[in-house]
């Protein structure tokens, strides 16, 4: 589902494995991109980074909003025809997981789509609970990784500060949550704001 081509029109996609409407945004946004021959520049940061930075939190923890969110969460994924399960170790602590992402588009960047769709897929199709070290190694496996050289490549110093540059860059530009997308210096938040999406890239 990851495709980066070079093409005029981009929008850029800042993700974070551990929230469920960036996964939805992920299963909706490639087909938008290809609809308007645009290209996705993918961002990965952590959610947990921005909420701290900005001294916000996830929305579950308000108890309705968080009852409420999953339910329509659920509409959603219906609407776009895509498996969604919550994770049973929801809210996960993805910092290792998105240092993944990030040190696989740095230095190993023909992994780095399968290794996003292993882990939107382990979080939110086939739900296993990633806060557990051992299930990220089963997925990893699963995926065609090896483990070990993945956890080696989340402790580069390098890989590190390139999840923090993406994260400190996102707020800088206003984000506060996930997914959040750019298109040229216009701001979109939740995947429930796609057509908005599609809308820029079609001007």
């Amino acid at each position: 589902m990851v495709k980066e081509v070079a093409m005029s029109k981009k929008v850029e996609f800042f993700f974070d494995f551990g929230s469920p409407a960036t996964y939805l945004a992920y299963t909706q946004l490639p087909k938008i991109a290809a609809a308007r021959k645009a290209e996705i520049v993918w961002r990965p940061f952590l959610l947990g980074g921005v909420f701290k930075a900005i001294n916000s939190a996830s929305p579950v923890s308000i108890a309705p909003k968080g009852r409420w969110m999953f339910q329509d969460l659920g509409r959603w994924a219906r609407r776009y025809g895509v498996p969604f399960e919550m994770n049973p170790g929801f809210p996960v602590n993805t910092l290792t997981l998105m240092r993944g992402a990030a040190g696989l588009q740095l230095k190993r960047p023909q992994d780095f789509p399968k290794y996003v769709a292993a882990m939107f897929d382990a979080m939110w199709v086939k739900p296993r609970n990633l806060n557990e070290p051992a299930e990220v190694g089963a997925v990893l496996k699963q995926a065609g990784f090896d483990a070990m050289e993945m956890l080696a490549l989340t402790g580069e110093q390098e890989v590190k500060d390139r999840l923090k540059a993406n994260t400190d860059e996102a707020v800088a530009r206003g984000a506060f949550g996930a997914p959040t997308f750019f298109v040229g210096q216009e701001m979109f938040w939740g995947q429930d704001r796609l057509a908005f999406v599609d809308e820029a890239l079609a001007a």
